[in-house]
């Protein structure tokens, strides 16, 4: 199994570990040149992020299917990578509609790590794979390790343990090619080239946002993958308060053509779901027919309802063909 670096000489080798040239009298510098410094590293970490279209693109298909499947996504990570690991989880399922047991965060420390730093937690190999034997990982899911270091102990020792679990994996890094020992370290590393912080050590800075960036990419793309969209629309959403009520009548008053009043009414009909309601309008059926319409075209509302132009009307999807006396 790969392991971390235990010397500091080790570590001194990482990328995220060296010195910025740039920030060499970074504390003889004025605020706005501070500023202007970190401006122009954030910038750097949106091209890493961009470098990796491809290979986050490939993770995000590993996602899809398995999620597809009835599996899990599982995030792991310590610390600031722990965190946006569970940021992610926690927004998508709200943003998407995906139950909560569909997406799982593991961070080092627990959840209290999450508001305060618990910065040992990081080194503990024996939580990290005792965390995932918690939450039963298994060959259904896909388990995505975060580690701006690519190093890090806990998280390594969990990636492991995911890999006997036999379930599929992902590693996002931060050292543009983390240590393999020469074997494969995940089916899928999405290897960030973020290069030194200003402050150096601190990933924090410029590898948090390409992490972020490329973590969003990749569940994003997943669930536009699993149907969850219509074009940039959040059909899925689930609006559990009044700015959530708010998109989803705008989104069934653009693709319908109701007025704020009826799509309100058709939305509650159909249990507070945008997507059903727009099947039901469509397809002119009821709330059940029209969850049996989304399994069937596995929650692609495109497929029944095909491309909606203006007023709302439908074209070449599966709407007009839909039987029913389902009223």
């Amino acid at each position: 199994m790969a392991r971390a670096p235990r010397s500091s000489a080790d570590f001194a080798q990482l990328p995220t570990e060296a010195a910025h040239p740039r920030a060499a009298k970074l504390d003889t510098m004025a605020p706005e040149a501070i500023a202007a410094l970190m401006l122009g590293e954030e910038a750097k970490a949106v091209r890493a992020a961009q470098s990796r279209a491809e290979v986050i693109g490939r993770a995000a298909r590993l996602v899809a299917d398995k999620l597809a499947a009835g599996g899990r996504l599982v995030y792991v990570g310590a610390g600031t990578s722990g965190r946006l690991g569970t940021l992610d989880a926690v927004e998508c399922v709200p943003t998407f509609g995906v139950p909560p047991s569909r997406l799982v965060a593991v961070i080092a420390g627990g959840p209290a790590a999450l508001t305060r730093s618990i910065e040992g937690a990081e080194d503990n190999v024996r939580d990290g794979e005792q965390r995932l034997r918690r939450v039963a990982v298994g060959p259904a899911d896909v388990v995505c390790c975060v580690a701006a270091s690519g190093t890090t102990p806990f998280v390594r020792a969990a990636l492991d343990y995911a890999r006997f679990r036999r379930a599929a994996t992902i590693l996002v890094t931060c050292t543009g090619a983390p240590p393999t020992n020469g074997e494969r370290v995940a089916d899928v590393v999405i290897a960030l080239d973020t290069g030194p912080e200003v402050i150096a050590g601190s990933t924090r800075l410029k590898a948090g946002t390409a992490t972020k960036i490329a973590l969003n990419a990749m569940s994003t793309a997943a669930f536009v993958l699993l149907g969850k969209t219509y074009g940039g629309l959040m059909v899925d959403v689930r609006p559990t308060n009044a700015k959530l009520w708010a998109r989803a009548i705008r989104i069934v008053r653009g693709l319908s053509g109701l007025d704020e009043a009826a799509a309100r009414k058709l939305i509650e009909k159909a249990g507070g779901r945008a997507k059903v309601a727009l099947v039901m309008h469509h397809a002119g059926v009821n709330a059940a027919r029209a969850k049996e319409l989304l399994v069937q075209h596995k929650g692609s509302l495109r497929a029944i309802v095909g491309d909606v132009g203006n007023g709302g009307r439908s074209s070449g999807g599966a709407a007009e063909t839909a039987d029913d006396g389902a009223q």
